[in-house]
């Protein structure tokens, strides 16, 4: 009875076997949207957020690591390493952004990818860490294995992505900062630590 029912994107779809090394992510938002889309949280299926407001887009495919969950494990690791104090998660699955060579023209998809770094978003004071990827087989990227191969002007326009796009005109304080942009290992970390946290919250 269960496979003539759709699985929940968040619940339901395993993070991989291979995790944190290999995950599967999925896709709510590919770079030609022109507005955001996320997963509803109770009925799992793909909602409009938001149109984007302004010039920026996302610089790539952009989604979440399934059975995950930013909370106090995410929120302890993010003010150790930031040197700030970070209080909870921000109460979402966690955030990945996958690299590839390919137009993918949609959401709402699953794909393998290999994790490779990441940015520590500080979000009106809760952690939003974005996990770095690369797709998995893809033959131009997969060269990149550290947040280190990857030009700096990548990383620079993720950057950029995230500190401007819920900025409005003439605000006088930024609501997000990143703190840290880091590598593999300290990604694995992350992702393990919100697999700690969707646990504790939801097994």
């Amino acid at each position: 009875m269960t496979h003539k029912y759709k699985s929940h994107p968040w619940h339901g779809i395993a993070i991989g076997e291979n995790a944190p090394q290999v995950l599967t992510a999925f896709i709510e938002i590919v770079p030609t949207d022109t507005v955001k889309y996320e997963i509803d949280k109770e009925s799992g299926y793909l909602k409009i957020d938001r149109p984007q407001k302004f010039s920026n887009v996302v610089p790539c495919l952009y989604g979440f690591v399934p059975q995950t969950y930013c909370d106090v494990k995410i929120a302890e690791f993010a003010s150790e390493k930031s040197g700030k104090k970070v209080e909870k998660g921000d109460g979402d699955p966690l955030d990945i952004c996958v690299l590839t060579e390919h137009a993918i023209t949609h959401g709402d998809i699953m794909l393998q990818a290999i994790p490779i770094g990441g940015l520590r978003l500080i979000d009106k004071g809760e952690a939003d860490d974005k996990i770095i990827a690369v797709m998995k087989s893809d033959e131009i990227y997969n060269i990149w294995h550290d947040i280190k191969d990857v030009p700096e002007a990548m990383v620079n326009r993720l950057k950029h992505y995230f500190l401007t796009y819920k900025n409005l005109p003439g605000a006088e304080h930024p609501t997000c900062e990143i703190t840290n942009v880091y590598g593999r290992e300290e990604a694995y970390e992350v992702i393990e630590r919100s697999r700690q946290d969707y646990k504790n919250k939801f097994l």
